[in-house]
């Protein structure tokens, strides 16, 4: 069975775009081959690995990715921004299916004490969970229960 490439993108790909990924092949990963990838990227974020861990979903292994990797190389049935900045910046690129945009806060920007950044990157990931779940409600994909 052929799978829908799907591809998160953000700046850095170092939080959102790595949750989202992560989330998707959870629910989903026998109907994706999911990617995710950044502008610029940079290291996974440590509080992106430690919150989608506590749930039971592990992203030690992640690495962030440029799309320069993927442009004219990948065909994805599905490009998804994650940010305000890649869905300004993204460029239109071969091989580029549906374009959709979530926008989502950047728990990496937040400045705050230790456990008030982990509670940002927590909601940003719950944020994703529930739009991810959503999406796959509407491909019928996911029961939604």
């Amino acid at each position: 069975m052929n799978k829908t490439r799907v591809l998160f993108l953000c700046t850095g790909n170092s939080a959102r775009s790595q949750m989202a990924e992560a989330l998707l092949r959870k629910y989903a990963d026998e109907h994706f081959e999911v990617h995710s990838a950044g502008l610029q990227p940079k290291d996974v974020h440590p509080y992106t690995i430690k919150v989608l861990d506590e749930i039971g979903v592990d992203t030690s292994q992640h690495t962030s990715k440029s799309l320069i990797n993927y442009i004219g190389r990948v065909h994805f049935g599905y490009v998804i921004t994650v940010c305000s900045d890649a869905e300004k910046k993204c460029p239109i690129f071969p091989g580029m299916g549906m374009r959709l945009h979530w926008p989502f806060e950047d728990p990496a920007a937040f400045v705050g004490i230790e456990e008030a950044t982990i509670q940002k990157f927590r909601a940003i990931r719950d944020q994703i969970d529930t739009k991810v779940c959503s999406w796959l409600v509407e491909q019928g994909l996911l029961d939604g229960e």
